[in-house]
Formats: C-alpha cells, sequence, structure tokens
C-alpha cells in the first residue's frame, strides 16, 4: 500500500497531467476516499483507519488531490473547483474505473458532491462526512483552519477544533500534523488556496441548490453533533435537498467523525455501501 519507509507515499499515477500520490488496497467493487483541506492534510493523514476496514469488501483508492500531500504540484495552480473535479475525473480514468463509490470528508465531500453533478455516470453511491458543498456561514473554526500559519501551538489549537474528545489532542497527533505542515513548498500552497477573505471560498466549493436537487443517487450523509468546523446545518440543508438521503449524526463528536467514531463510522459506511453490491 505505501513505499515501505514513508505511509503517506504509496503508488503514483499520471492524472489530469500530474503526477499523483495514491493509496490502494482491497479487491472488488471500486471505492475512492476523498480527503479534507486542513493543513498538512495527506489522503494517509483521514483515511489511515478507514482505508484497511473498508479493504476487506473493496478495492479502495484514496487519492492526493490537487494541491495537497505528494501529489505534483504546479506554479500556475488555479484551486478552482473546476480544476479539482478534473483532476478527480482524471485520477479515476487512470485508474481504469468506469464508475466508483465516493466517500467524501469535509472539502472532499463538496469534491465528491461536484463529481456527481458533473459526471453522474462515474458515480455509484455518495458518502459524505461533514461535508462542504452548500453555502453556510463562515464559522470561526473553518476560518481559523484555513488561515492556519505554521506553528505547533496553532496546530494544537487546530486538532482541538476538529476533536471533541481532548484525548485525541495527543502529542504525537499534534507534532506529527505539524511537522507535516512544515514540508517545502506546503504553506505556500495552502496560504494561497484559501486566502481572507474566506466566505468567498464556501461559496465556490457548493454546488448549485438545483443540482443537488436533481441528484439521483443513494447518499449517506454523516455528521459530528459538536462539529466547531462545517456547521450541522450543512448536513440537514444536503438532506433536505437529495430525494435518496439519509443523514447519520454521532453525538459527542467533532469534525474527525472517521477518527473519533472510527469503528462504528467504518461499520456505518461497509453496510450501507454493501446494499449496492
Amino acid at each position: 500500500m505505501t513505499d515501505g519507509t514513508n505511509p503517506e507515499i504509496g503508488k503514483s499515477v499520471m492524472a489530469a497531467g500530474r503526477k499523483t500520490n495514491y493509496l490502494e488496497a482491497g479487491a472488488g467493487v471500486p471505492v475512492i476516499l476523498i480527503h479534507g483541506s486542513g493543513p498538512g492534510v495527506t489522503a494517509y493523514a483521514n483515511w489511515r483507519l478507514t482505508l484497511p476496514v473498508l479493504a476487506e469488501d473493496f478495492h479502495v483508492f484514496a487519492p492526493d488531490i490537487a494541491g495537497f500531500g505528494y501529489t505534483e504540484a504546479r506554479a500556475d495552480e488555479d484551486f478552482s473547483l473546476d480544476d479539482w473535479v478534473g483532476h478527480l475525473a482524471g485520477f479515476i480514468d487512470a485508474i481504469g474505473v468506469a464508475t466508483a463509490h465516493l466517500v467524501g470528508n469535509s472539502f472532499g465531500g463538496a469534491l465528491a458532491l461536484a463529481m456527481a453533478v458533473r459526471h453522474p455516470d462515474r458515480v455509484s453511491r455518495l458518502v459524505l462526512m461533514g461535508s462542504v458543498g452548500v453555502s453556510f456561514p463562515l464559522t470561526p473554526g473553518l476560518d481559523a483552519v484555513w488561515g492556519y500559519t505554521p506553528a505547533e501551538e496553532n496546530m494544537r489549537r487546530l486538532i482541538g477544533l476538529f476533536a471533541h474528545d481532548p484525548a485525541l489532542v495527543s502529542v504525537e497527533i499534534v507534532r506529527s500534523r505539524y511537522q507535516a505542515s512544515l514540508r517545502p513548498g506546503v504553506q505556500e500552497k495552502y496560504a494561497a488556496m484559501f486566502p481572507a477573505p474566506r466566505q468567498r471560498h464556501i461559496d465556490r466549493l457548493a454546488s448549485s441548490v438545483s443540482d443537488l436537487g436533481k441528484l439521483d443517487l443513494e447518499t449517506l450523509i454523516i455528521h459530528g453533533r459538536d462539529d466547531q468546523v462545517i456547521p450541522l446545518a450543512s448536513s440537514l440543508t444536503l438532506n433536505r435537498l437529495i430525494d435518496r438521503s439519509q443523514l447519520h449524526i454521532f453525538g459527542r463528536c467533532g469534525h474527525w467523525t472517521q477518527v473519533e467514531q472510527a469503528a462504528r463510522f467504518c461499520a456505518l459506511v461497509r453496510a450501507f455501501l454493501l446494499e449496492h453490491v
């Protein structure tokens, strides 16, 4: 699944003209895990607890999306939804997959929704967790995440926003994510991605209400009741707009649903996706 030295580095493929880092495991129906937009994020950082579990039943892929992780960077990045959807579509083509289930976390949820709206024939089912994808007022938590500047204390505060349980704000996790945010070129890309004022970035990641209302895909929406980054109201709106959707809310859980409720999260997603197999 990885290069054996750094678990964040797996295989690589040319997707939409850029060398793309991704993790792969399992066999069967394809599932693509799309990470969020936190500083120093990689597919591995988001999905390290999820990928091996889902790989017991599915062929799971987890790419580093353009602008993040170990996927090739470009000097002329425009960091637009069009560019991100183009990269994801190119990745799906490059791995030789006709259709796949998409599981999107936060920013990744917005990307999964946009992919489903623009390429409905390529998406089987959707799982959205703490998802962006509709417009909502910028939260102080999301403003802090997108406005991060490298400092260990700043990362500690962000991890505290992501997790409802203070026990998850460990020295190891904080230092690991902080060091990831210090990799050469990472902060420069990140600062250019979501500059202030930041409400506009929520709006540009949103699919239209009309398009969401036309989605004809079975969709599982998951949210932590105590999420300080993406408001629960966002998932309530998605549940209202997407006719064939169901919503599951985890109590005593923040933005890190796949970490704080790892076993329950995986069981819920597995059962939902296996209904289709």
